[in-house]
């Protein structure tokens, strides 16, 4: 690999002073070295040297134009307008804020796909000529613009997994979903504690429950770990789901591994795996759900009442509809290993729902309620209720840390 561009001129520009001030034969040997250098013709290379940092007269199209040897010529910028001017910024940022701060990539799809609805809401403010341009901005554009603000939003959380000793040899563990496995219905959950940094006593839990095929994800508040409780969030779920639950995937945690949770599976005939301990990329799919999901939108706040259970179970029933139905999510497709490195492939952003619906593994009837239920939705509105949702529960925790909730409203039923 030779010099740079850059390189060559400081080399140029140092050996000139040396040439010019040499005799004959020492030009000869500063001319040769410098040819090796720079690997320059000798004819222009002597030219460079003769010439450096002096002022020559050329015709150029007619023209006499005066220029220095070894100055690189300025470049103009080229004057072109900006195509996405402070409105489609400020649109952009707006629906970014809307929908919790999403990647451009998952954004693009959002707006594209609801536009319409979008640009009909008065608060929002988006005229004719900004709908045209969000129609077209790439989500590499949208990332630059919203590059600034992102830094913001970075947070941390613990783990809180405690493991569970029973059964694990009677449930078998699986690393990944073999491709030609890959269907609607396989689960794998996850536990998210909000105890505000504080593990004393007890407080709320979120179980998290998301389908490895499409990404359909299933929020429920726990008011504890007991095993009780996430047995019957986990019935809870089957019963609403609109699609078959064929088999859960979890943690090595005690919420799991129990005998309540593995006596209802092996009655209602779901297979159920375990990943390995200490591996939390054998739950990646459910991993990366407890920070979009739930962290992104109740924060790291301690729930441990009866009225902050109720309301955290408020906002996952609207905030479930919203995710399944119009957040745009991305899924592997591919994972191949050459050597140390591993390449993996995306496909392109969807929603759940739509994956459902190019499933061809789910019956014509199933995909007939899915379009009911999306029917009967409206994004922004959808959006409204959880913002409404959430700000209760704010309200609820603030009205507890000043201590106008009652003194017995700290009990938990112990399951």
């Amino acid at each position: 690999m030779g010099l740079t561009m850059r390189e060559k001129r400081s080399v140029t520009r140092e050996t000139a002073r040396r040439y010019r001030k040499a005799n004959k034969k020492g030009k000869q040997k500063i001319l040769d070295e410098f040819n090796r250098t720079t690997e320059y013709h000798r004819k222009y290379a002597i030219h460079l040297l003769a010439n450096w940092g002096k002022r020559k007269l050329r015709r150029v199209d007619g023209k006499l134009v005066c220029f220095l040897v070894g100055r690189p010529p300025r470049r103009k910028k080229r004057a072109v307008p900006r195509r996405y001017d402070q409105a489609v910024q400020a649109a952009i940022r707006k629906i970014w804020e809307l929908f919790d701060y999403m990647c451009g990539k998952r954004l693009a799809v959002l707006i594209r796909m609801n536009v319409a609805l979008l640009c009909s809401q008065p608060e929002l403010g988006i005229q004719e000529e900004v709908q045209q341009k969000l129609l077209q901005i790439s989500p590499a554009t949208i990332d630059r613009i919203l590059q600034p603000q992102r830094k913001k939003l970075q947070l941390k959380g613990r783990s809180h997994t405690r493991p569970g000793t029973l059964l694990k040899k009677q449930i078998p563990i699986r690393t990944f979903f073999d491709w030609e496995e890959r269907q609607p219905g396989f689960f794998e959950l996850d536990t998210v504690a909000h105890d505000g940094g504080n593990t004393y006593g007890q407080y709320c839990f979120s179980l998290d429950v998301t389908d490895v095929y499409s990404g359909w994800v299933e929020l429920r508040a726990l008011p504890n770990r007991a095993h009780r409780w996430v047995k019957e969030q986990v019935e809870a779920i089957r019963q609403e789901l609109p699609f078959p639950l064929k088999g859960i995937d979890s943690d090595n945690g005690g919420e799991f591994i129990n005998h309540q949770l593995w006596d209802w599976c092996s009655q209602q005939h779901i297979q159920f795996t375990r990943g390995r301990s200490y591996r939390k990329n054998d739950n990646c799919f459910v991993e990366q759900k407890n920070d979009l999901a739930i962290r992104r939108t109740v924060g790291y706040y301690r729930f441990d009442t009866p009225q902050e259970y109720e309301a955290l179970q408020q906002v996952y029933r609207h905030l479930c509809p919203l995710l399944n139905f119009y957040y745009p999510s991305v899924r592997i497709i591919e994972k191949t290993r050459e050597g140390a490195r591993v390449k993996k492939i995306y496909d392109a952003p969807k929603p759940p729902y739509q994956r459902l619906l190019e499933s061809p593994q789910l019956d014509e009837a199933v995909k007939a309620q899915l379009r009911k239920r999306a029917g009967q939705l409206h994004i922004v509105q959808q959006k409204r209720l959880v913002d409404q949702a959430v700000a209760r529960l704010l309200r609820i925790y603030e009205d507890k840390c000043q201590g106008k909730l009652p003194l017995d409203s700290g009990r938990q039923p112990s399951g």
